[in-house]
């Protein structure tokens, strides 16, 4: 690791990201660092992954059954990170860790691999990967809960009512509206006591905490790279063997398949055991190598360095956002209920009336450089329980910071929030099919754009 992988926060030393040097234009013809304040939907890639990744550009070939030196070597990085990733969750030795494309690809192959009449539990409060999934499954749909203690009294209720049969219970690790702890191992318990297998949406927690699903007993584990700061479009899902291993695969074609043959005029397949059964095609060793060196550089970082970092902006995130008129944070189980980076929130004017809440981030990234997030986070039932609306209107704004924010992101954040809520922006803006944009917008795009 480059000594650049390590900068000072003032607080701790806490792995470097790419970009933190970056300029971006303004539409008054300045230029600025972009703040980094939308890090629950992507992180920037890890300096540390940045470097790894280059070193194994050249030795980049096919993967599996290569004879050349650089297919092996490219196939042992490929094997080597899923005990990076296994290490990483805290997950035991004998389980399965397939790479994916994403976290909304993993739970998509667990719902493929359900065994019959499987009984799925989840809360409406759940982002869309893990509410969606579960389509062909029967779903017994949970409400918002008041609190973690109504959680688990929601799910026994539910599972003590729920027919015999498999029965699998989706698990939110943190929101990603509110960024509040879901009660994970209490959950888990009670899904225990009812013989009911659990799968834990970890996308949100794992860049900011760490996880030991052996320690929680969770059955499965999915999370995503891009998330974890390494932008290179892997996932995974790890976990328990069975129900996997006897699913037809996840996608049908090389690699998943052992041996294909032709009999009375059709072709008859075996099937490749785990981990290369729901793995077809030609894998993303590049995308499986960064998120195991993401893996790897923040467990080496040591994470109460990065809490401490993490901790400190969002608590000023909150204060003073609290403190601005108008502002309503979003939240399901009150201020001191443990909580990640994430901060959502509405806006509302003197006169009590909506504002724009499309307009105000548009303006904060093309006058200040400022990008947060604007609309229902994938996640529409859980925005419009808490900031209200109609179905398809509910809408909130989201500050996320994580390990590519700085302190000065945060107030320049709250400064340039505080103007427009009382005097407006200070650009023209129009409204176009992709919502508002500046009128003209003089900002150059990079070269590679072009």
């Amino acid at each position: 690791m480059s000594r650049e992988s390590i900068v000072s926060t003032g607080i701790a030393r806490i792995p470097g990201v790419v970009g933190a040097d970056l300029k971006v234009p303004l539409v008054d013809g300045r230029w600025t660092t972009p703040a980094g304040l939308d890090h629950a939907a992507s992180a920037p890639c890890l300096t540390a992954v940045q470097e790894g990744v280059n070193r194994l550009l050249p030795w980049y070939s096919s993967v599996h059954r290569g004879s050349g030196f650089t297919s092996q070597v490219s196939t042992r990085v490929y094997e080597q990170a899923r005990a990076s990733v296994r290490d990483f969750v805290g997950a035991g030795p004998e389980t399965s860790v397939l790479f994916t494309r994403n976290t909304t690809d993993a739970l998509n192959l667990l719902a493929r691999a359900l065994p019959p009449r499987t009984t799925v539990f989840r809360f409406s409060a759940d982002h869309h990967a893990a509410l969606l999934p579960w389509r062909d499954a029967e779903v017994r749909r949970l409400a918002v809960p008041a609190g973690p203690d109504e959680a688990a009294r929601l799910l026994d209720a539910a599972l003590a009512d729920a027919p015999e049969g498999p029965r699998l219970v989706v698990i939110t690790s943190v929101s990603n509206v509110t960024g509040e702890v879901w009660p994970v191992a209490e959950l888990v318990e009670v899904a225990r006591r009812h013989g009911a297998r659990t799968v834990l949406d970890a996308a949100q927690l794992v860049p900011h905490r760490p996880l030991d699903a052996t320690a929680l007993g969770v059955d499965w584990v999915v999370l995503s790279g891009h998330k974890l700061y390494a932008p290179f479009g892997a996932g995974a899902l790890v976990g328990a063997s069975d129900w996997l291993a006897d699913a037809e695969p996840y996608l049908a074609g090389g690699g998943a398949s052992a041996r294909v043959a032709e009999e009375a005029g059709r072709e008859t397949v075996t099937w490749s055991k785990l981990p290369h059964r729901h793995e077809a095609g030609s894998p993303n060793v590049v995308g499986a190598h960064a998120m195991a060196l993401a893996c790897d550089t923040l467990t080496a970082a040591g994470w109460d360095a990065i809490v401490a970092h993490e901790q400190a902006l969002a608590g000023r995130l909150r204060e003073g956002l609290a403190a601005l008129p108008g502002v309503r944070l979003l939240g399901m189980w009150g201020p001191d209920h443990p909580r990640i980076g994430v901060v959502s929130f509405t806006l509302a004017d003197r006169a009590g009336g909506v504002v724009d809440q499309e307009l105000i981030a548009t303006a904060l990234a093309a006058e200040h450089g400022i990008g947060i997030r604007h609309g229902a986070f994938c996640a529409h039932q859980a925005v419009r329980h808490l900031a209200g609306g109609a179905d398809g209107a509910a809408r909130a704004l989201r500050a996320s910071v994580g390990l590519g924010t700085t302190a000065e992101h945060v107030e320049r954040f709250l400064a340039a929030l505080e103007g427009l809520l009382n005097d407006g922006p200070r650009w023209a803006y129009k409204r176009s099919d992709d919502g508002w944009v500046p009128v003209p917008d003089p900002r150059p795009e990079p070269d590679f754009l072009r």
